[in-house]
């Protein structure tokens, strides 16, 4: 349920309700908004806690949550959720732009494009240091050694670093190196290591599977929320369909249906959306016209050569032009790339 303060309402009053509602053995998650703070209380029913809370004199009135994901829903919080990171910005008005090769592979090509990518317009650098792969015999990533470069990378231009995370117990080591976790559709409903990256604070990335619906991809962020971590983005990066002419199919449909549902920003990845480079610039334009809040983007100096996704990599030249033309949209929808 949601518990909605009166407008006067003080830090103390807040914090007595917070007891209350722990009293009533439920999870309590502040919201703090524009005009009032509101209070959502989440756990199993039980008989008369609506009542119970309704009676308190510093409550103006008490909601049920009527969305499966409680924490993500617009029911709980009506204002966008704006991600920050450094330089980088996500949800509102900002449009952030998130870029780089799919791995790292040397600190020569990582420091590279990251000074390439940032002077087209990026202001987050995306490389893998971990990679899944569908074949146990493909480039599994450099690892630590990695993760090292790629903070060698934001010392050098100040790029906010993401990075997706595998396991639980790769958490701890992840974090201490990047900026933005990164939830790859692999580990979607792997709920495990989404309340391991909950605990910590750091911005997430999630992204779909590629069989997910959308309430099974809200739930997965509530895993997420539920830790307490609200800095959470959403990231479509297309599902799997009949069709043979692309990688996956990307619908851009999700970016307004899920700003109907939720406050958490909308990522697109038209990258692995597509799996072809001359189609990405296109869905990217299209998709910042859709209302996206962010876009990743693989960007590799050599695609021919690249370890890994080389045929969907755009150059830093073609980056370039990406962003001159989603810049464009972006204007005209009132929003600006960030």
């Amino acid at each position: 349920m949601i518990v909605v303060m009166k407008p006067q309402s003080t830090e103390e009053m807040i914090q007595h309700m917070i007891h209350r509602v722990e009293e009533l053995g439920l999870k309590a998650h502040v919201i703090v908004g524009t005009e009032r703070t509101v209070i959502a209380a989440i756990g199993d029913k039980r008989n008369g806690e609506q009542e119970a809370i309704e009676a308190c004199e510093d409550v103006e009135q008490v909601l049920p949550i009527l969305a499966p994901y409680k924490i993500a829903s617009l029911e709980t919080r009506s204002e966008p959720t704006v991600v920050e990171v450094l330089d980088f910005a996500a949800g509102g008005p900002n449009i952030g732009m998130i870029a780089g090769p799919c791995s790292v592979e040397s600190e020569e090509q990582i420091i590279g494009t990251a000074h390439q990518v940032k002077a087209a317009g990026a202001t987050a650098l995306r490389g893998g240091a971990f990679k899944p792969r569908t074949s146990p015999y493909s480039f599994q990533g450099m690892k630590e050694e990695g993760l090292k470069l790629l903070a060698a990378a934001r010392d050098e231009t100040g790029l906010a670093v993401v990075t997706e995370v595998m396991a639980p117990d790769q958490v701890d080591l992840v974090a201490q190196y990047a900026d933005v976790l990164q939830i790859g559709a692999r580990n979607m409903q792997n709920y495990n290591l989404l309340q391991a990256v909950g605990e910590t604070r750091k911005a997430v990335l999630l992204k779909r599977g590629p069989a997910a619906t959308m309430d099974e991809f809200l739930l997965a962020a509530e895993y997420i929320l539920d830790q307490g971590n609200s800095q959470v983005m959403l990231c479509e990066r297309g599902i799997r369909t009949f069709e043979a002419h692309t990688r996956f199919t990307l619908p851009l449909a999700s970016v307004p249906y899920l700003h109907e549902k939720t406050h958490l920003p909308v990522i697109i990845d038209p990258s692995h959306g597509t799996g072809y480079a001359n189609l990405v610039t296109p869905m990217a334009a299209a998709a910042v016209a859709a209302g996206c809040d962010g876009m990743i983007i693989e960007v590799h100096p050599d695609p021919a050569h690249a370890f890994s996704d080389g045929p969907q990599s755009l150059t830093p030249e073609v980056f370039a032009g990406l962003t001159a033309q989603c810049r464009k949209v972006a204007a005209a929808m009132g929003r600006q790339l960030h």
